[in-house]
């Protein structure tokens, strides 16, 4: 069986995490967009203060930073800070074919963690919350790194 199939359950496990991952980040520009609308402000560009149809009324205070709009990017700038590891360490440790329940556990752990996180950080949940959500997730990426480095050594060998 191809590694890289959907016959392969590894493999369709990491598409099913990674999609879910690639969606949520997706989502979060929306909610960017979302609540700069619904603030009328969190604007970054100069040129955003130009009269349009979506702003018919610009004024220089659109430009300040607005707390429910920087939450949202905050969030955002987490994902992509975030989900390119798993999408890369994910990836290359189904290339060492770990057990399938292993491999579930992992990658949808991972998905449960950033979705809680992200609950903790829009709900305005305390640091220390945030980083009990996001140390798991931490967990998973080092430990699917370690594994996947401690294979290709001993494949090298």
């Amino acid at each position: 069986m191809d590694k890289l199939s959907f016959d392969n359950p590894l493999f369709a496990t990491y598409v099913i995490a990674a999609t879910l991952l690639i969606l949520k980040a997706a989502a979060m520009s929306w909610l960017v967009v979302f609540r700069m609308i619904r603030e009328n402000g969190g604007f970054r560009s100069p040129e955003d203060l130009k009269k349009t149809l979506a702003n018919p009324n610009p004024h220089p205070g659109q430009l300040e930073p607005n707390p429910r709009v920087e939450r949202a990017r905050r969030i955002q700038l987490n994902d992509l800070e975030s989900f390119p590891y798993f999408l890369v360490a994910g990836f290359l440790w189904i290339l060492t074919s770990p057990s399938l329940w292993l491999a579930q556990w992992l990658f949808y752990g991972y998905v449960v963690t950033r979705a809680l996180h992200f609950v903790a950080y829009l709900t305005a949940r305390t640091h220390d919350l945030r980083s009990l959500l996001w140390t798991p997730g931490s967990l998973i990426l080092i430990y699917m790194a370690g594994s996947t480095l401690f294979s290709a050594l001993l494949h090298a060998a």
